[in-house]
């Protein structure tokens, strides 16, 4: 993940949450603050968005999601409801990684490529990755599985959300959600790494891409 993109995903994260705890050390109720601790960043956002020339999948994620947020945030509702509006948007988010396995590339294909892709320090993956999508049925099952993964991961982190905003005391929940987010991230981004790692999907020496060596595409791996 580049620097500026983890800068991004923290901002996004924890600019809510200290609007939230901003506000209540105001003295404003808990159902406004939770409406405007959504709305205003999500305002910011899509600002930000206009002026910025990145369009990468990361950022329109966070994007739609800050956006989603906010417009939940609008819909009549008890503040528990609104509590739990991050767990219900996770668990969609969760179910669209699974979906993807049905599209033309899955969602971790996507998000990983445009950090990943012709970046050699950080994975020596040979080509474009298009043409692997192509040649490479292994190549295909890895990041089909890396969707699954994820899509797991974030269905368990919302009924975990859900669970938080129904039962935990009110003031609390924002705070353990980012931790949450942060823990979740956390997990995945190892486990979905020892996978690839294990895979072969970094090194380009590995069996996985023995079809290019038989090709002609790349060269033999030295004894």
């Amino acid at each position: 993940m580049k620097v500026r993109q983890g800068l991004r995903l923290v901002l996004d994260l924890a600019v809510p949450t200290a609007m939230f705890y901003v506000l209540r050390a105001a003295g404003l109720g808990l159902y406004l603050t939770l409406v405007l601790s959504a709305v205003l960043p999500a305002g910011v956002a899509v600002l930000q968005w206009f002026r910025s020339r990145e369009r990468d999948g990361l950022a329109l994620y966070m994007l739609s999601m800050l956006v989603a947020s906010a417009l939940v945030s609008l819909v009549s509702g008890s503040p528990r409801f609104l509590l739990a509006r991050e767990g219900w948007l996770t668990g969609i988010t969760g179910l669209w990684f699974i979906a993807s396995l049905r599209a033309s590339r899955p969602l971790a294909f996507l998000y990983t490529r445009p950090m990943l892709e012709g970046h050699r320090r950080l994975a020596d993956i040979p080509g474009d990755w298009d043409e692997l999508w192509e040649r490479l049925p292994r190549f295909r099952r890895i990041w089909k599985v890396g969707s699954v993964l994820w899509g797991v991961a974030l269905l368990a982190d919302s009924v975990v959300r859900v669970i938080m905003a129904y039962t935990l005391p009110m003031d609390s929940v924002p705070a353990l959600g980012t931790l949450l987010y942060v823990a979740t991230s956390v997990v995945l981004i190892v486990i979905t790494n020892v996978y690839y790692v294990a895979s072969g999907l970094y090194d380009r020496r590995s069996r996985l891409y023995d079809p290019l060596r038989e090709q002609g595409l790349l060269p033999a791996v030295q004894p």
